[in-house]
């Protein structure tokens, strides 16, 4: 019999206002019916939560960590630091910066702290969820199934959307 595993992605938003980009990891990772958990928790505002967050989240089966945060954007870094899980950074574009800090704050970790990094904003948090997704498909016959349908229909939709253009001509 398999192990149920519990969560297998857990996204850590770093302020609520970051939920309306998270929300497009959630919907991906629904697409694929990949279980999440989603915790809010600041790496400035609540560090002994965060931390506590991040040491507890193999033990409860969490497999990858998707963490979206703006401005200074220390979230991915400080949960990497606790946790050998994979961790993917999310930057938010949350200030007169149009997230090119969080993007920084993100990107720019300490050789030993490894956080992969994703583009800013929605599209970021859907490729982290895909990235998850990835991750998490190396163990996993039907999630890797999955992907390739996902691929296939992307490749689909290219077409479809020629034959429109070609319309046009």
């Amino acid at each position: 019999m398999k192990k149920k595993r519990g969560f297998m992605v857990s996204i850590a938003l770093g302020s609520d206002s970051d939920l309306p980009v998270l929300k497009e990891a959630m919907a991906v990772l629904k697409e694929f019916d990949v279980p999440y958990e989603a915790v809010l928790t600041s790496a400035h505002r609540s560090p002994e939560r965060t931390t506590s967050y991040a040491e507890g989240a193999a033990g409860r089966g969490v497999g990858v960590i998707i963490a979206g945060a703006g401005a200074a954007a220390h979230l991915a870094g400080v949960i990497a630091s606790r946790t050998t899980i994979p961790v993917i950074g999310v930057p938010i574009d949350s200030t007169s910066l149009a997230g090119l800090d969080a993007l920084l704050s993100t990107v720019q970790m300490p050789a030993g702290v490894p956080v992969a990094s994703m583009a800013v904003g929605k599209a970021g948090a859907r490729n982290a969820a895909l990235m998850a997704v990835r991750i998490l498909a190396l163990d996993d016959d039907a999630l890797r199934k999955k992907l390739a349908a996902y691929a296939e229909k992307m490749a689909r939709d290219v077409e479809k959307k020629q034959e429109k253009i070609d319309c046009l001509s």
